[in-house]
């Protein structure tokens, strides 16, 4: 699989014109929102876009509220959240609800594809370019992410809301800066991958075996980005007109790393299925880990883990020292994220429940595409946030 997914890649050897799907503030604005766009720039030069809702439609515009900070999955962006249309998105309830709704999108991904010296799209430079995981988006991207949105807005505290990836990089960010804990006033993560003791993707679990050597070849050939634009030329083709994950061979592949099993109907939100981009060694972090049943840092091999960790072996995060108030959200048909391993990590962590998705059939990626995800997920984040004490000024 993923072998086939590096073949592909290796076609990109320029930039594109910018994609429609990924004009989030574009789309925020068109819905009958009011939009706002930001950039950050972090410590070591990426240029990071995000993306915010203020108030809701019906909102008075010079209220303070309390700030929500979404983050999106691998291969995701920040129009995620907004993909399922203004009654059903994750953003627009909650700022309908009374919410200041900040969106943030990762390096690499197509909306912070940007850097102050570093070109993604040069042969040389792009090897430095995307030489990250998600531990350098989990301690540098996001603390600068949710600083910026706290002192924006004059709040000591926010709520944050994470898919995936978006669960991974709050794990991480916690664990290694324990100081963020005191900014959460509560987190929402949804199918938050960490532990992968339990994996239950046979084919991506196979597939790890090798990670190392994929991503070495990987190297070598010039290939570094899981880039959106020619990933999948032809997948989304006919958008919103034909259906999807129907066991198309050209398909199969990004919908196993989605973790979709089932058709996507035309009138699904396709658009938040569309791949933003990611570097391939964010994708060979989680290989190392599902090899080796451990959440724990890169292994850059034994001479450089040393120089790194002063370790052979690369350090596990320490999630006991995650004490926010977390809840993690699974769902039983999931299958890059299994259930003994959400219980395992909330053992882990001082203060954080579970709660298991009300429908069986529940995927990873159904968080996001699946219109009945507002019953299912969203209306109980929206009522526990209401119901969460949050420190609104300095």
């Amino acid at each position: 699989m993923f072998v086939k997914l590096l073949l592909v890649c290796a076609v990109c050897v320029c930039a594109q014109a910018r994609n429609p799907f990924f004009e989030t503030g574009k789309r925020i604005a068109a819905d009958g929102f009011p939009a706002e766009t930001h950039y950050v720039t972090t410590s070591d030069g990426y240029i990071l876009e995000i993306h915010r809702i203020p108030h809701g439609r019906r909102g008075d515009s010079t209220a303070k509220r309390p700030v929500v900070f979404l983050m999106h999955g691998l291969l995701g962006a920040s129009n995620n959240y907004i993909g399922l249309g203004v009654n059903n998105s994750l953003a627009y309830n909650l700022a309908d609800e009374g919410f200041d709704v900040w969106m943030g999108n990762a390096r690499g991904n197509y909306n912070s594809r940007r850097h102050i010296k570093l070109d993604p799209d040069h042969i040389i430079q792009k090897h430095d370019f995307f030489d990250f995981t998600f531990e350098e988006i989990a301690i540098i991207d996001l603390p600068a992410m949710i600083d910026y949105a706290l002192d924006y807005t004059g709040n000591q505290q926010l709520y944050y809301i994470g898919h995936s990836q978006g669960g991974t990089v709050f794990l991480v960010l916690m664990a290694l800066k324990p100081e963020y804990n005191r900014k959460i006033a509560a987190a929402h993560l949804m199918a938050g991958v960490g532990y992968q003791k339990y994996f239950p993707n046979g084919q991506l679990k196979t597939a790890a075996r090798f990670v190392d050597t994929i991503y070495s070849l990987s190297k070598t050939l010039g290939i570094v980005e899981l880039y959106p634009e020619l990933l999948m030329p032809s997948t989304f083709n006919g958008y919103r007109t034909a259906d999807y994950c129907t066991g198309d061979p050209k398909q199969k592949d990004l919908c196993e790393l989605y973790g979709v099993d089932h058709i996507l109907r035309s009138d699904s939100s396709l658009d938040s299925l569309m791949p933003a981009g990611a570097s391939l060694k964010q994708a060979a972090h989680y290989g190392q880990n599902i090899r080796d049943k451990r959440f724990r840092r890169y292994d850059h091999g034994s001479i450089t883990n040393l120089i790194n960790y002063r370790s052979l072996n690369p350090p596990q995060y320490d999630l006991s020292l995650i004490d926010s108030d977390v809840t993690m959200h699974y769902s039983l048909n999931d299958n890059l994220l299994d259930e003994r391993d959400v219980l395992e990590m909330a053992a882990d962590m001082p203060n954080t429940k579970v709660r298991k998705v009300a429908r069986e059939s529940f995927e990873h990626v159904d968080y996001v595409v699946a219109p009945d995800a507002k019953e299912l997920v969203t209306d109980y984040i929206i009522k526990a946030l209401k119901n969460t004490p949050i420190k609104k000024g300095i």
